[in-house]
Order: structure tokens, then C-alpha cells, then sequence
């Protein structure tokens, strides 16, 4: 009998504790909040993608207005190298040709190896402003740049090559200077 007690206590016990815990209640209130936070989110996420559009839409624009901006700078330099050149042949050819040690038959030649870069030049530059003022061939701004910086190292070169020859001249001058000194310099035994 004592079993009998002890085995229905353990049932009626048993029974009691799954009954306290009564039916499952679910707060909606989490639920809710839950879902305004995953809607608030996804709004946060459109507006971060809208962003990064934005920003790349800018980063794009910023390398278009670099580019050109590098080719402005290019272009001054060539302008300024071309109007160095002209300088150059401008005041030292009337100087190479106005001196009395070149003869005549020289002048011909000097004055057409000057106006040989001068012509090159000048080519140089309206090839540049078709280049530039129209849309040449449908070329990239990174093509045309390319082309611009060819035209920069071509200026170099011909400012290099009229200042090599303006000193082959001059040094011409000179020598003739020295050795007419010589040549009239009487002779002393």
C-alpha cells in the first residue's frame, strides 16, 4: 500500500507541475518590433546602395574633369614650348643672320632649316586643335591625352634641336670672330 500511496503522489505530483505551466503565451509586441527594425534596415541598406551609386556617379566625374584638367596642363606646355621656338627663331635668327661673318649662300640655308621647324610647329598645332576641338576619330579622353603627351615630347625636342642648332651657328660666329682676329693680326718677327 505504501507503494501504491508513494507511486499515486508521484503521479498526482507529476500531473500538477505539467498543469502549472499552463498553455504557451507568445508577445506579439516582439514580434512586432522585430519587424520594424528588419523594415528600417532594409530602408537603411536602399539608401547606403543609393549612396555608393551616387559616390561612384562622382568618382567617375572627378577622373573625366582630371583628365581634362591633365590635358589642359599639356596643352599649356605645348603652347609654351612652341612660343619659346618662335621666340627662339624670332630674335637669334634675325641675330645669326644680321652678323657679318655668315656669307650669303648660308643665310638661304639657315633661314630654311628655321623655317623648317617653324613649318612642323605650326602643323604640330593645328593638328592639336583638331584634336582637341573636335571629337577626332571618336578617341577617349585617355587617347587623346596619350596623343597630347607625344605632342609635349615632340615640342621638347624641337626646342632642343633649335637650341643645338642657334648654338652650332653661333659657334660658327665665333670661329670666324677668332680667326679673322688671327688672320689680321700683323706679324711680329
Amino acid at each position: 500500500m505504501k507503494q501504491i500511496m508513494i507511486l499515486s503522489l508521484v503521479i498526482v505530483l507529476g500531473f500538477s507541475r505539467l498543469s502549472a505551466q499552463g498553455m504557451p503565451v507568445y508577445d506579439n509586441t516582439n514580434f512586432l518590433a522585430l519587424g520594424q527594425q528588419l523594415i528600417e534596415s532594409a530602408k537603411q541598406t536602399s539608401q547606403l546602395l543609393q549612396t555608393v551609386k551616387f559616390l561612384q556617379e562622382q568618382k567617375e566625374r572627378i577622373e573625366q574633369v582630371s583628365q581634362i584638367i591633365q590635358q589642359l596642363k599639356t596643352v599649356r606646355e605645348i603652347i609654351s614650348n612652341y612660343e619659346e621656338l618662335y621666340d627662339t627663331v624670332r630674335g637669334d635668327l634675325q641675330e645669326i643672320l644680321s652678323s657679318p661673318y655668315i656669307d650669303g649662300d648660308e643665310v638661304a640655308v639657315i633661314s630654311e632649316s628655321f623655317n623648317s621647324l617653324m613649318d612642323t610647329a605650326l602643323q604640330d598645332l593645328q593638328f592639336m586643335q583638331d584634336l582637341l576641338t573636335s571629337n577626332y576619330l571618336e578617341m577617349t579622353d585617355a587617347e587623346r591625352l596619350e596623343i597630347l603627351e607625344a605632342q609635349r615630347k615632340r615640342s621638347r625636342e624641337m626646342i632642343q634641336e633649335i637650341s643645338l642648332k642657334k648654338k652650332r651657328y653661333l659657334h660658327i660666329i665665333d670661329f670666324r670672330k677668332v680667326r679673322e682676329s688671327i688672320n689680321g693680326r700683323p706679324a711680329q718677327y
